[in-house]
C-alpha cells in the first residue's frame, strides 16, 4: 500500500514540526495529503518551517511539550489517529550548556506526551523519535542493535536512553494489551543532514554559514565517523513504521534503528570534500587540540536489518547522493539573489519517485 492511502485525509499531530526533522516531516506529510496538527515551542532561530510558507496550510499550535495540562487538551481535542514526537533539546552542546533543560525536554516531554495517550478513545499509532546517541558508545566496529545497552556519555545521549526507558516501560505497563487502542513503537537515527539545516555545531549547517561570512570551517574531528543519511530516509522509515503499527501488533512496544548502509559511514572531512564537491564554494582548516572539554564520540554505526525484515524499508540514497540533496538545497538557496528559492518540495518530489523506482 503507498503511503499516501495511509495518511490522506488522517489527522496527525507532529510535536517539533517547526524543528528541522518536524519541518521536512510537516511537508513529506502535506505531500501525502495528511491533516496536520503541529506542536512546538516558539523559537528565535532561523526555520526550515518558516522558510517553507505552510502555516496556514495546517494547524500550527505553540505548546512547550512540559506542560502537561496544555499538552493534554491538544492530544484529547483533535484525537489524532497518527502522532509523531520529534519535539526535542536535539544538540549534544547545548545540553553541556544547559543539561536542566535537556532532561525535562527529552524525558519529561517524552513522558508527557505518552501520558496524554492514556485519555484517548479513539485508534491512534504513536512514533516517538528518540535518536542513535541513545546508545552507550563504546567504539565498537559492528552496527549498534536495538538489542544493545543504552546510556550516554553527554546529557544529550543520557536522556535519550532514558527516553527509551519511559517508552518501554510506559508501554509495558499501560499499553501492552490486546484491547488498546493505541500502540506505540520509538525509532531511532541521527546525523540527518538535509537543505534548511540552521543549526549550530553541525558539520554542514556550519560549513554553509562560514561560506556566507566568508570564513574558513574549524574542523574539530576530521576522521569521526557518523552514519550520515539525508533527512528524508528515517522520515520514511517513520512512515513506514507507523503504517506498520496499524497492522503488525507484534511490532507495538518495539523500537527500530533507521541508518544508511554501513559503507556509507563516513568521515567529517568526507562530508565536507562531497560538500565542497558540490557547491564549489568555501574552505576549512583543522583545529588540532589535546584538550577537549565535552566529550565527543568517534565512531558510531547503526544496524538497521530489523526495519527492513519487518517493515520493509532501506535505506534508499547512497551517501554522494544525499550529499547532493544536501548541497543542491543551500545552493539553491544561496545563489537566487532577492527571494530565497526553496526546493523542498520539489526533493520530496524526487525522493518519492526513486522510493517507488527502488522499492524492491
Amino acid at each position: 500500500m503507498d503511503l499516501i492511502d495511509v495518511f490522506k485525509n488522517k489527522k496527525v499531530i507532529i510535536t517539533g514540526h517547526t524543528g528541522f526533522k518536524g519541518s521536512w516531516l510537516t511537508a513529506l506529510l502535506l505531500k501525502l495529503k495528511a491533516n496536520i496538527v503541529g506542536v512546538s515551542h516558539e523559537s528565535k532561530t532561523k526555520s526550515h518551517f518558516e522558510l517553507l510558507n505552510i502555516k496556514r496550510k495546517i494547524t500550527d499550535l505553540r505548546v512547550d511539550i512540559r506542560d502537561f495540562k496544555k499538552l493534554k487538551k491538544i492530544i484529547t481535542s483533535y484525537k489524532p489517529e497518527f502522532i509523531f514526537h520529534l519535539a526535542a533539546q536535539s544538540l549534544i552542546f547545548e545540553s553541556y550548556r544547559d543539561p536542566l533543560k535537556t532532561w525535562k525536554t527529552n524525558v519529561i516531554g517524552t513522558l508527557n506526551l505518552i501520558e496524554t495517550l492514556k485519555y484517548l478513545n479513539n485508534k491512534c499509532y504513536a512514533v516517538i523519535i528518540t535518536s542513535d546517541k541513545c546508545y552507550l558508545n563504546v567504539e565498537q566496529q559492528k552496527g549498534y542493535k536495538e538489542t544493545d545497552r543504552l546510556g550516554g556519555f553527554d546529557p544529550y545521549s543520557a536522556s535519550k536512553a532514558a527516553a527509551e526507558l519511559v517508552i518501554s516501560s510506559e508501554i509495558n505497563s499501560f499499553f501492552n494489551e490486546k484491547k488498546n487502542k493505541v500502540k506505540i513503537a520509538s525509532a531511532r537515527a541521527g546525523n540527518v543532514i538535509g537543505g534548511g539545516d540552521w543549526s549550530n555545531n553541525r558539520i554542514i549547517p556550519d560549513y554553509i554559514k562560514s561560506i556566507q561570512n566568508n570564513k574558513s570551517l574549524n574542523i574539530r574531528n576530521p576522521k569521526s565517523t557518523r552514519p550520515w543519511q539525508h533527512v528524508l530516509e528515517p522520515l520514511h522509515g517513520y512512515l513506514k513504521l507507523a503504517s506498520e503499527l496499524r497492522n503488525k501488533k507484534a511490532i507495538n512496544g518495539q523500537s527500530f534503528n533507521f541508518g544508511p548502509k554501513k559503507y556509507d559511514n563516513k568521515t567529517v572531512i568526507d562530508v565536507i570534500k562531497e560538500v565542497k564537491k558540490n557547491i564549489d564554494k568555501g574552505s576549512w582548516k583543522i583545529t588540532r587540540t589535546n584538550k577537549q572539554k565535552n566529550k565527543e564520540a568517534k565512531l558510531l554505526y547503526l544496524n538497521s536489518n530489523k526495519a527492513k525484515k519487518y517493515l520493509n524499508w532501506k535505506s534508499l540514497l547512497s551517501f554522494s547522493e544525499g550529499i547532493k540533496f544536501t548541497s543542491d538545497w543551500y545552493k539553491s538557496y544561496l545563489t537566487i539573489k532577492g527571494k530565497k528559492r526553496i526546493i523542498t518540495f520539489d526533493q520530496i518530489d524526487k525522493y518519492m519517485k526513486i522510493a517507488r523506482n527502488r522499492r524492491h
